[in-house]
């Protein structure tokens, strides 16, 4: 059976199988009328006159939700594996097997994933009086008005690929594609001085090409195979030449590759693949975390890069490269002619010292992981504090560069064998001690001791809590430790709830004198689910989740009563000027964090999924260090005819953590207007007025994840326990697309569609 994607040209009778089947379904458009729709399900196609390019679906693996959109060679001299997308709707957008492609009556491009209800990308042209559209025949897809004049054009809109004439201007971007945890931080563009940079990130340049100009328009690879930079008036400035320039090729490209690196393609018909004729790092090694987060880039004579791991071991060949956590004491690897650079954050410290005390300085101080001393005369000594370091070797540095290792001899240790002989350390002397024989009896014996008094501890520690559980019972504290309150003493407590300190929340003091919070939830609840609920509430304890003291169940009588915190909720602090001031940057990106890891507890600590179901400001508390706890959470278990999941709860989140660095609760669609600024690359706009020493990066880190939370696809939303990841810096984030997108009405599906039909998850 033919099959899209695992197209094998065997013989030329399956050629000619596929060439029927092509004319059958695949007829040339040279004019798209509006109304015109492409489906992953017909596998039908948009195709240039010529026949050398067309827009469809591609399909990207066997999942459901790896389907894209987009323009790729169509040219009979190219088998179809080998027809590579030059451009692609929404760059990474994937979508399900049932989605569509049209230009819709009112002028717009739209890719609409039917399962999930959405459309994922347009090209918002509703309002230029699109009459057609046209795929050309140099790959270019446009969009007409009735006079004819381009009005929209996919050579304006690069995803990671530069066609030849297709000009790449100052204001616009090649990304490299998202298909690992680094790739798509790559990214070529024209800095403001005109000059070509391939940059990692936002502010890491790891190549730059070209004559810095003002004057100069944009880069362009012609038709015979050279990469140029033009001025206005189109002449070249600065060129590069691939080895067949000038050689009848008939197909040519410009890609930003996943591992960084910017190639020009030639298609070379004899071998019927695509040759690279020029990069512009030819080693490999040179570009900036070419092996991700702890391997190190090791040279070799055949000029294809080995990803080597310092970490890895012979007992454990498969494992993948990692930092380490010691429990106990540090020593370091020594690693001659390496140098490391931290990937996420990538900075450092630059010490001027010598080569020793660089090595000490590192094992001295609990935040360093690893150094490099650059040992070229300059004696600078580059301290990594990041878990996460790349680097590269070569025979030709002089730099000298130190691992951080566990020291201790109980624990497995990972560098005593090194899989790879050119990344093996400076080994260390081994030899039988006096002192280390005295010291295993000696530790046998208090092992001993120990063992003995655990035992005895054990016993009394279990007798007491015994009798502590049978007081707890009969002070009115169930089995769980939460107390049961009849209706009269919630009354006593709160002074006939006299302090309201929020909606349905009252101060109330026990007669113990410990301050509490009761909340009113202002219904009646089947008292059998009640307290199964409050007993699960009770069970749970984390150091970011206010915790449940007792409860009432009396008659229509419903409260929940919660330790109190000291300096309220969370709107209050924000809306309060006074209060505001102490609520400063690292303060926000701590609150975001430590409200991420309740969740993430909820979602996935507990015995249970428990979703929130209610994430809001007036809901996080701040205690008298202003660390953020949540409350009112597991309330779904109470009412689950108001549980929405897991996936309102991320959604929510990223609403609040707008909403805290803006310092702007009461603003609606406040997402939509920082999207907006930060896509125009002003996100220090968005941020509280009140607020200094705001760290950008980090804005930009807590921004993008935010965007990322409020994804209208609910599959495209991150996990909680990612969220800590990334806010925490151990985990990269891509920019984020438009985090709303435009919900279809009923009418605007293909039929038949099936209301019942669940969506599939990727």
């Amino acid at each position: 059976m033919l099959k899209q994607g695992n197209f094998l040209f065997n013989s030329p009778s399956l050629l000619c199988v596929f060439f029927f089947w092509f004319s059958l379904f695949h007829h040339v458009v040279s004019h798209i009328p509006l109304g015109s729709k492409l489906s992953v399900e017909e596998n039908n196609l948009w195709v240039s006159s010529n026949g050398d390019f067309a827009v469809g679906f591609v399909n990207h693996s066997e999942l459901p939700y790896q389907y894209s959109v987009g323009i790729r060679f169509n040219s009979k001299s190219i088998p179809f594996p080998k027809q590579t997308a030059v451009w692609l709707a929404g760059a990474d957008v994937t979508v399900g097997n049932r989605s569509f492609f049209q230009l819709s009556q009112n002028g717009e491009l739209v890719l609409v994933d039917s399962l999930r209800r959405v459309t994922v990308w347009t090209s918002n042209t509703s309002q230029f009086a699109v009459a057609s559209a046209l795929i050309r025949n140099d790959g270019n897809l446009v969009l007409l008005n009735r006079k004819k004049d381009v009005v929209w054009q996919s050579f304006d809109n690069p995803s990671d690929t530069l066609l030849p004439a297709q000009i790449l201007p100052v204001h616009k971007t090649l990304r490299a594609a998202s298909r690992n945890s680094v790739s798509s931080y790559y990214s070529l563009h024209m800095n403001a001085s005109g000059q070509l940079q391939l940059k990692w990130e936002s502010d890491v340049i790891y190549w730059s090409s070209g004559n810095p100009s003002s004057l100069n328009l944009g880069v362009v690879l012609t038709s015979d195979g050279v990469l140029q930079l033009v001025d206005r008036n189109l002449n070249p400035v600065w060129s590069v030449f691939g080895e067949d320039h000038n050689d009848s090729v008939n197909f040519r490209l410009l890609k930003l590759d996943i591992d960084g690196n910017l190639r020009i393609y030639s298609w070379v018909e004899a071998t019927g693949s695509w040759r690279s004729v020029w990069q512009a790092i030819e080693n490999q090694c040179n570009v900036f975390a070419t092996c991700g987060g702890h391997g190190i880039c090791v040279f070799n004579t055949s000029g294809s890069p080995e990803c080597r791991c310092p970490f890895k071991t012979t007992s454990s060949p498969n494992l993948k490269c990692f930092a380490l956590n010691c429990d106990s004491d540090y020593s370091m690897d020594t690693y001659e002619h390496t140098f490391l650079y931290g990937i996420y954050p990538p900075n450092e410290a630059i010490i001027i010292t010598s080569l020793q005390q660089c090595r000490e300085l590192c094992m001295q101080d609990p935040g360093c992981t690893a150094a490099t001393f650059t040992n070229d005369g300059s004696a600078q000594c580059r301290m990594k504090t990041s878990p996460y370091f790349s680097g590269h070797q070569n025979p030709s540095l002089s730099s000298i560069s130190f691992v951080k290792t566990c020291s201790d001899p109980i624990a497995v240790n990972p560098h005593s064998s090194i899989s790879s002989p050119s990344l093996s350390p400076v080994k260390r002397s081994h030899g039988l001690c006096l002192s280390c024989l005295i010291g295993a009896a000696s530790g046998t014996l208090l092992l001993f001791v120990a063992v003995q008094l655990g035992i005895g501890c054990f016993i009394y520690r279990r007798r007491n809590w015994i009798l502590t559980k049978a007081a707890l019972a009969y002070t009115g504290r169930n089995s769980k430790g939460v107390m049961m309150l009849p209706f009269t003493e919630i009354k006593e407590i709160t002074g006939n709830f006299k302090h309201q300190i929020g909606p349905g929340m009252y101060r109330g003091v026990l007669s113990n004198h410990q301050p509490v919070a009761v909340k009113d939830l202002e219904e009646t609840i089947e008292e059998r689910k009640f307290r199964a609920a409050v007993s699960r509430i009770g069970s749970i304890h984390h150091k970011n989740l206010v915790k449940l003291d007792g409860y009432c169940c009396e008659s229509g009588h419903r409260y929940l009563v919660y330790e109190y915190v000291k300096n309220g909720s969370l709107d209050k602090c924000i809306e309060d000027d006074e209060l505001n001031q102490r609520l400063t940057w690292r303060r926000r990106v701590d609150i975001c964090l430590n409200v991420a890891r309740a969740l993430c507890y909820l979602h996935a600590g507990c015995r249970e999924f428990i979703s929130h179901g209610n994430l809001k400001c007036s809901n996080v508390v701040l205690d008298k260090n202003y660390e953020a706890k949540v409350s009112e959470y597991g309330l779904e278990m109470v009412r689950p005819e108001e549980s929405y999941g897991g996936e309102k709860d991320v959604v929510d989140f990223g609403k609040m953590a707008l909403i805290l660095i803006t310092g702007r609760p009461e603003a609606k669609d406040i997402w939509a207007w920082t999207y907006e600024e930060w896509i125009q690359g002003h996100p220090e706009r968005v941020v509280d007025k009140r607020l200094d020493g705001v760290d950008l990066k980090e804005l930009e880190r807590v921004l993008r994840i935010a965007f990322w939370c409020l994804q209208s696809e609910e599959h495209m939303r991150p996990s909680m326990s990612e969220v800590v990841k990334v806010l925490e810096g151990s985990l990269t984030v891509d920019p984020p697309r438009p985090p709303f997108s435009q919900r279809l009405s009923e009418d605007e599906y293909p039929e038949p569609f099936c209301k019942s039909q669940s969506p599939m998850e990727p």
